[in-house]
């Protein structure tokens, strides 16, 4: 029997979609590179925009979660594949789980389109 992504089975497809969209019609840079993302590019080219999991569903990351969820190139999303890097928060002292290398700066929560 195969096994579905989780990101791709009822309960979380439609939410996931929807935030997908928003993502994809607000954001235009690479939030593993921080380069530019061509939008007219399609998969399979290497810097093709793709949706990526900040935290790896494989590793408790939630599946549609928008706070789960950064634009990418399609090659940076490959190499970075399921990989978790830990930094230090200096404001406030703790650790941060996540792979982000630029802030994100949308409010989601006022975003209605």
């Amino acid at each position: 029997m195969m096994k579905h992504r989780a990101d791709k089975q009822s309960g979380h497809r439609s939410v996931y979609e929807s935030n997908r969209r928003k993502i994809l019609k607000t954001q235009n840079t690479c939030s593993i590179c921080g380069k530019s993302i061509d939008m007219t590019l399609k998969a399979p080219h290497p810097l093709s925009p793709v949706i990526d999991h900040i935290v790896p569903i494989s590793k408790g990351g939630h599946p549609s979660d928008i706070n789960n969820l950064q634009l990418a190139h399609w090659q940076c999303n490959r190499a970075k594949s399921d990989k978790l890097f830990v930094t230090q928060e200096k404001k406030q002292g703790k650790e941060v789980i996540g792979n982000r290398n630029l802030p994100q700066t949308i409010d989601w929560q006022n975003y209605n389109k």
